[in-house]
């Protein structure tokens, strides 16, 4: 693939990335509750479906759930009704410095394994995700030549931005826990929860595009 070409991929990716979504959203809430280290897991499973949402996609699920109704609201539904269950979590959440400060020095309850599935699950059952990469890869794909490979490129560029995106929101999530007061602290978990019900809401009312 040309350089050009990966470099105008990178800078649209990138964009679309630092815009918080769930994921990011999830990046930022664990790295306040964990710790950079464990929130890792959550990282390695966002990008995990970043590579099930492509490789989905370079296969034609994409295309499949654009012209079916049903599979198209099974999805839709499943994701929505989970990211209001995160953010319904997250709104709950007491938010306190001492238990979140515990958390980052590895005495949380949540498991390496809960926490990389959380994020994976948010990200694989949002059809926006496989519309999304319908309509934006094609793009960058050359037709002429084999596209598994070029498909595999564009999802590794993509998984490494996803990653280091992420990683910048886990960091400050680390750093910011220890500056905020305790009400700060419950207002983070609480702007991240009813972000994410937002998020559950649009993803709900979403409608597939028809010709």
């Amino acid at each position: 693939m040309h350089t050009a070409t990966l470099l105008a991929f990178a800078t649209v990716s990138f964009i679309g990335i630092a815009t918080p979504g769930p994921t990011v959203l999830l990046a930022l809430t664990n790295g306040s509750r964990y710790g950079v280290r464990r929130a890792l897991a959550g990282m390695v499973g966002a990008v995990l479906s970043d590579f099930v949402l492509i490789g989905a996609v370079a296969i034609g699920l994409g295309a499949l759930l654009a012209a079916s109704e049903f599979w198209f609201s099974v999805l839709k539904w499943a994701g929505a009704a989970y990211l209001a269950f995160l953010g319904i979590m997250m709104l709950r959440s007491k938010g306190t410095i001492d238990g979140m400060l515990k958390a980052s020095a590895g005495q949380a309850k949540g498991t390496m394994l809960s926490i990389g599935m959380k994020s994976f699950m948010v990200a694989v059952t949002n059809p926006k995700g496989y519309l999304f990469f319908s309509a934006f890869l094609p793009q960058f794909i050359d037709p002429a030549a084999p596209q598994m490979p070029q498909y595999a490129i564009l999802a590794v560029l993509f998984a490494s931005l996803d990653f280091a995106i992420m990683f910048g929101y886990a960091a400050f999530g680390s750093q910011a826990v220890r500056f905020l007061k305790t009400e700060g602290t419950k207002w983070l978990e609480r702007a991240c929860g009813g972000t994410l019900l937002a998020l559950a809401g649009s993803l709900a009312l979403y409608r597939r595009a028809t010709n």
